[in-house]
Formats: C-alpha cells, sequence, structure tokens
C-alpha cells in the first residue's frame, strides 16, 4: 500500500474530516500534516487538544496498517498517553511516529506533533492492537 493509496482509503472517514494527509513513510517513521481550521480550535481560538490526540492515533494507526496490511491484519487503536506541551492557533500542525515496538499482537509508537515554526506541541505514546481481519477468527474489540 502506498501514502496515495492510504489517504485515497482514508476519504469520508474521521481523519479526512479532520483534513489529516499522510506525507511520508519509511518503515519505522510515518509523518503527516493537519492544516488548522476553525473546526479545530476551542472558544478561545486555541487547537482543541483531541485534534492533537486524533492526530497522534491517525498517524501511529496509519503507520502500523502500512506494516501489517499485507498480512491481511488490521491495526486499532489501544492506548494513547499525551502531554500537551504548547497551544497553537493557526498554520499547519507536523505530525511524525517513530515505531518503538513491534510485535506480532502490538505496535507502540511514540509521537511528536510540532507547529510550522518546528516549536514542539505534543508528545504521546500510541499503542495499537494488531488483529485479524477476519472477524470470524478473531473478535476486533
Amino acid at each position: 500500500m502506498t501514502i496515495q493509496e492510504i489517504n485515497r482509503i482514508c476519504r469520508n472517514s474521521f481523519s479526512d474530516h479532520l483534513g489529516i494527509t499522510i506525507t511520508a513513510f519509511g518503515g519505522d517513521t510515518i509523518t503527516g500534516k493537519l492544516k488548522i481550521a476553525p473546526v479545530h480550535q476551542q472558544p478561545q481560538g486555541f487547537v482543541h487538544r483531541g485534534v492533537y490526540l486524533s492526530l497522534a492515533e491517525t498517524i501511529a494507526g496509519a503507520g502500523s496498517l502500512l506494516l501489517v496490511h499485507k498480512e491481511d491484519k488490521a491495526a486499532l487503536g489501544n492506548s494513547v498517553n499525551s502531554q500537551h506541551l504548547s497551544a497553537a492557533r493557526e498554520g499547519e500542525l507536523t505530525c511524525t511516529g517513530t515505531l518503538i515496538y513491534k510485535g506480532i499482537f502490538k505496535h507502540i509508537w511514540d509521537v511528536e506533533i510540532t507547529d510550522d515554526s518546528g516549536k514542539l506541541i505534543s508528545v504521546s505514546r500510541v499503542t495499537n492492537s494488531i488483529k485479524s481481519t477476519d472477524t470470524d477468527k478473531e473478535s476486533a474489540g
């Protein structure tokens, strides 16, 4: 699966609704972008912290999917632990995930979100469960 294919299959999904685009993938590193729009902001004009969580889980999930799709496996978000270090209001966010553990049933990613100037906005650790796509053999839950 290519970056273009994963962006195509994400059309009309939650990540597409948020405006997330995968821009690079290199085996143990994946990068995506999100252009900040009013829909991403809380009433005070800062990006809602839930956007950072969603961006981190989306990028880590896409990375895991790119690693396991040929094995007919799915990647399902299991946990996200984040620390928000700064606030963003406008511009574009860059999200980079680095795979730190690749097991048969679990992937763990460290994810950093930066703003246009390279300032670190949020850091997350995302754990994905790797499941069979054959729901008769294995529960998706």
